[in-house]
């Protein structure tokens, strides 16, 4: 991922996460983590309140030459050592005393962890606020086809008349879930972290809990009963949730792409000028949030593995798993995010073809109410004889390519137990259990 708005980012990206993780919000992060642990100590008797004022002034991310930064990163090994070193140059140029408490009993893992943190935070509102739009949308489709009657599939065949208002409440019912989690998480993520080069806070020596505590109040974040440098369950339980979230929305555009081929043709995308277009088929349309969202399912599996795999950490601070989370944890948030922000522009535009839905019930001539009709016979006969029965009648119903009703009609059991209910049988809407009253539930449970 880019930060200067690359070619793909526009289509894969959120608008708003294209900022959460660029080189300068890293650095702000990071530079944020600086100036409230100068603010800390001082508070905590540990630097003198003089030191405060120069170290805060020069804790702006735009000050700094990334370039030159990248560089000597890669010789450090992490970009907090050399930002440091900068910090503490730019501070001694305004005050050479307060130059010597830059950065005091902290290790370059507190700076980056807590700076990502601070990254996170700003990321999960954004995230958060695309659930919150994509879950009204949702709710809003969900009541309006409450009892839209339309084929329900199996193993993508036709199984039963559902309602369109019953699918979408799935959709809306997982969304609900994962802002759930998303909110059941932030405790655990939204914390400080300080422990200095071990862990141990021994260069603070006996005041090492009393910064802490008055750091993590400065940067409004939780304080852990203690640091966690190589217990990264924190971030790799965010990266899951993010796996989870992309999966449900996997689903959807799925359900979405399937919906909008030609020969099923009950929903469509939003349609607008440049979108879906073929480079030599005009009439095309294709379905682009599906696309994209998809290709965030196959991604991002990928991208949880590897934050699960770097949890294997060794000792106190870690070689290698560190280090390959800060890759991999902003490429899913963008991932993420821009499938979510896909997903929800196209769900508040959604086109709803409920006539066709309609008609589409009737493409097997019948066949979709044959387990209302076994049902019905099975109460007079039993249920085993009136399988066996209606299935010799649906295979008849093929091979003459005739109505099931039609077929019904000429059998003499049938028509001895059933008489005049057979039409009554083949109403879709008849066949449609509780599913109005399971919309009803979902949204309810979302009201609350």
């Amino acid at each position: 991922m880019t930060d200067s708005g690359g070619l793909l980012d526009s289509l894969f990206i959120g608008g708003p996460a294209r900022g959460w993780f660029s080189d300068q919000a890293r650095l702000q992060g990071m530079l944020d983590f600086e100036a409230a642990l100068a603010r800390a100590e001082a508070k905590a008797g540990v630097i003198p309140q003089a030191a405060i004022a120069a170290i805060v002034a020069e804790c702006e991310a735009t000050r700094y030459d990334i370039g030159a930064l990248a560089e000597a990163t890669a010789k450090a090994g992490n970009p907090a050592i050399p930002l440091v070193k900068a910090l503490t140059a730019r501070v001694a140029q305004r005050n050479a005393d307060a130059a010597r408490y830059v950065h005091w009993g902290a290790t370059s893992q507190d700076v980056m962890d807590t700076g990502l943190v601070l990254q996170l935070r700003q990321a999960i509102g954004g995230i958060e606020a695309e659930l919150a739009r994509l879950s009204s949308a949702l709710a809003d489709l969900a009541q309006t086809h409450r009892d839209t009657p339309m084929v329900g599939r199996t193993w993508l065949q036709h199984a039963l008349p559902i309602t369109f208002g019953v699918k979408v409440a799935g959709w809306l019912d997982a969304m609900e879930r994962h802002r759930q989690r998303l909110q059941d998480m932030k405790p655990r993520l939204l914390v400080l972290q300080f422990g200095g080069a071990a862990g141990t806070l021994a260069a603070l020596g006996d005041r090492g809990l009393i910064v802490s505590a008055a750091l993590a109040e400065d940067l409004e974040l939780g304080l852990p009963a203690m640091p966690w440098h190589a217990a990264r369950d924190r971030v790799a339980e965010f990266g899951t949730v993010l796996g989870l979230l992309v999966g449900s929305l996997s689903k959807i555009a799925r359900d979405i792409a399937l919906l909008m081929q030609t020969d099923i043709g009950e929903a469509s995308e939003p349609s607008g000028e440049g979108r879906g277009g073929s480079s030599t088929m005009p009439h095309k349309r294709n379905p682009v949030t599906a696309a994209v969202v998809l290709a965030a399912g196959n991604r991002a599996p990928q991208l949880v593995a590897g934050l699960l795999s770097a949890m294997t950490q060794e000792h106190e601070r870690g070689l290698g798993g560190w280090h390959a989370e800060w890759m991999i944890l902003p490429e899913l948030v963008q991932v993420a995010s821009g499938a979510l922000t896909h997903m929800a522009d196209t769900i508040t535009g959604l086109e709803v073809d409920a006539d066709h839905m309609r008609a589409n019930l009737d493409v097997t001539n019948g066949l979709i109410m044959a387990e209302a009709v076994m049902m019905a016979l099975g109460s007079k006969i039993g249920r085993l004889a009136a399988h066996d029965r209606i299935e010799a009648a649906s295979h008849r119903a093929i091979a003459e390519r005739r109505h099931l009703r039609d077929v019904l009609k000429d059998d003499d059991v049938v028509t001895q137990h059933l008489g005049g209910e057979l039409d009554r049988l083949f109403d879709p809407l008849g066949y449609i259990g509780v599913a109005p009253a399971l919309v009803d539930r979902v949204l309810a449970a979302r009201r609350k």
